[in-house]
């Protein structure tokens, strides 16, 4: 599928971005209101746009109503495990940031301080991160429900002077208690904060500690009266953000985000990757507790003056299957953004898109997959039953923002079943062997980055920059991303999962992935894991769970088929030992399936419950299942 014109387009942003970095990246800063323009794009030291200064919050929110749009839709929150659904223009998310912003202030907040963010989907988690980048503090979103073990190593880390959180979330049918998770993490943290800051929910309200603790809205009507805190001018590397990646152990990973790469590396995506503008509405189907959710449902659409979706729901079960495709019409989306395994959730439950039929796809142009590979099976589904484009990309916590996608806004609408696409204008990839040397067309190997990396991406990470520096070492002038793929004949890149998900079976090399990618064309496969077991003869042995879809629950031939189907496109070489059927995959709350604590399961290693889970009984379910596959076929493994 290829549109000569789109292809024109990527291919000489391409060539700018590598040959004339400057003058591409200036170029792009011209989207941006600078107090300060940058005289240069890059400095070796310095970083993307020394010498220039603005505000993060004065550009998605400041500047829009001043240029007369104050009245145009700015923040759509709809929660349909409440039935609440709210709207915000520009001048009302403005003010509700400038009030929240006063609060902060009247706390002792101030520019370089840190804020802890433990909250829900809901308006005033956005009115708090907005308020944040207008004051210069430098805001820590953890995700909502996150185990106190894990939310205090974040408090010793980041060593904030106030934590906002609410008194609920809703997982689901699930209310989820915060403030008996945030006393906690504050008992086993070394650092103390000064304040909690509460937002009372009515479906589960929270006991407060004196003095301590101060319910969010008495502090509003207390600081009803205060000035509105200026915009603090911030030079371009200051700190926005501190992201820590999900499933940290041990030393906290916090990556750091500045202000201006940040901002202008969004604003060029929105216009040429999602085709995204002042009065078009996007949707990000994701939490602000990950990076997509900083990205691409707060700061990118509001950077360029569109509507952004706060969604408070699952793709399925709130109420139904139909749920996505009842917001994209409700909300005029124009580009929606979410994660395979949402789809997939989707299809499990409604594999003849009867709702999708029904309700339509309103004025819905492309849907984008990020978070995991996406299988070209879900892939190929949702594009005949929506007939939309259905364009995977890849990037990472670390990069900030897409860094392999067909730039769709471009016109480029080159698509490959199992491929992200091409590497965005500024990322400059290859596919290196474990010595450093470049490998050939379609072989697999490390997927490197040549620095510098472009603006947005992570210049630290915090309080720990000998662990950022080992993500330079290994392969020097390029940073090791920790995928394994290949780059096919004609420019397609194949990310194929962690490098340590290819696995070495009697001396050969394969990828889980792409066995991942047969199994889930058997009919009846939902979705796949394949992960490898050790084994005393080959190595390694594929073993691989799979999730059915609705109907397919007593099919005994799932399991032999998809071994069939492996021997045959792969070789002996690559014959399944095990093909187990399973309820559900352990995932992240993010939607990331656990493929380390599969590999744990299938090694009998001992694991522990990671804090990101979402269903934390599913790797015991799991691990009974597997039992059982030993007991019955010891002689296979």
């Amino acid at each position: 599928m290829i549109d000569e014109t789109g292809t024109v387009a990527y291919g000489g942003a391409v060539r700018c971005a590598a040959d004339r970095p400057d003058q591409f990246w200036l170029e792009a800063a011209k989207a941006i209101d600078w107090i300060a323009n940058p005289p240069r794009a890059h400095d070796q030291g310095k970083g993307w746009f020394p010498e220039g200064i603005l505000n993060t919050c004065h550009n998605c929110l400041d500047r829009h109503v001043q240029a007369g749009r104050g009245d145009a839709l700015a923040l759509a929150y709809d929660s349909p495990v409440t039935g609440i659904i709210r709207h915000y223009t520009y001048r009302e998310l403005l003010y509700e940031t400038e009030r929240t912003a006063a609060m902060l202030a009247s706390l002792g907040a101030e520019k370089g301080d840190r804020v802890i963010l433990y909250m829900p989907m809901i308006p005033e988690t956005v009115f708090a991160m907005l308020a944040c980048a207008r004051l210069g503090v430098i805001h820590s979103v953890v995700f909502g429900g996150f185990a106190p073990p894990e939310l205090a190593k974040r408090i010793d880390d980041a060593t904030p002077k106030l934590v906002l959180t609410a008194s609920c979330g809703i997982e689901g049918s699930r209310t989820i208690a915060y403030k008996p998770l945030v006393d906690e993490a504050l008992v086993l943290a070394a650092h103390s904060v000064e304040h909690v800051v509460l937002v009372q929910r009515e479906q589960l309200t929270a006991d407060l500690m004196p003095v301590r603790d101060i319910d969010w809205h008495d502090l509003r009507r207390r600081t009803a009266d205060m000035p509105v805190p200026p915009c603090v001018p911030l030079a371009s590397g200051d700190p926005l953000y501190i992201l820590y990646t999900s499933g940290t152990t041990g030393t906290p990973k916090g990556v750091v985000r500045d202000n201006g790469g940040h901002a202008v590396a969004l604003s060029w995506s929105m216009a040429n990757i999602y085709g995204i503008g002042a009065g078009d509405t996007f949707w990000a189907a994701s939490d602000v507790g990950w990076v997509v959710g900083h990205s691409y449902i707060v700061y990118a659409p509001l950077l360029v003056g569109a509507t952004t979706v706060l969604f408070e729901g699952k793709p399925v079960g709130t109420p139904d299957p139909g749920t996505f495709w009842r917001t994209i019409a409700r909300h005029n989306v124009k580009s929606f953004f979410t994660a395979p395994t949402a789809i997939r959730a989707i299809r499990k439950e409604d594999p003849d898109a009867r709702y999708l039929k029904e309700i339509g796809v309103g004025a819905c142009r492309a849907v984008f997959l990020a978070g995991e590979r996406a299988d070209p099976e879900t892939i190929a589904w949702l594009e005949r039953e929506s007939g939309l484009p259905v364009i995977d990309h890849w990037w990472q916590t670390e990069l900030g923002w897409p860094a392999i996608v067909s730039c769709f806004a471009m016109g480029d609408l080159r698509r490959k079943p199992g491929s992200a696409g091409f590497p965005v204008p500024g990322y400059q990839f290859a596919i290196l062997d474990d010595e450093g040397f470049a490998l050939p067309d379609k072989a697999s190997g490390n997927v490197v980055i040549k620095t510098p990396l472009p603006p947005g991406t992570f210049r630290s990470l915090w309080n720990n920059n000998a662990t950022f520096v080992r993500n330079f070492e290994t392969f020097p002038g390029y940073y090791e991303t920790g995928d394994a793929g290949f780059r096919d004949s004609e420019g397609f890149m194949h990310i194929m999962g962690r490098t340590d998900d290819i696995i070495n079976i009697a001396g050969h090399r394969l990828s889980t992935g792409q066995m991942e990618e047969i199994v889930s064309r058997q009919p009846g496969v939902a979705e796949c894991a394949v992960v490898g077991a050790d084994d005393n003869l080959k190595g390694m042995v594929p073993i691989a769970f799979v999730t059915p879809q609705i109907g397919y629950a007593a099919d005994k031939s799932i399991a032999e088929r998809a071994v069939l189907a492996v021997r045959s496109e792969l070789g002996a070489i690559a014959a399944m030992k095990a093909v187990l059927v399973v309820e559900q995959l352990p995932k992240t709350r993010s939607g990331k399936i656990l493929r380390s604590l599969l590999r744990k399961i299938v090694n009998r290693e001992p694991f522990d419950i990671p804090a990101t889970i979402d269903e934390p009984e599913t790797p015991a379910k799991i691990a009974a299942v597997y039992r059982e596959e030993l007991g019955l076929n010891n002689h296979h493994l």
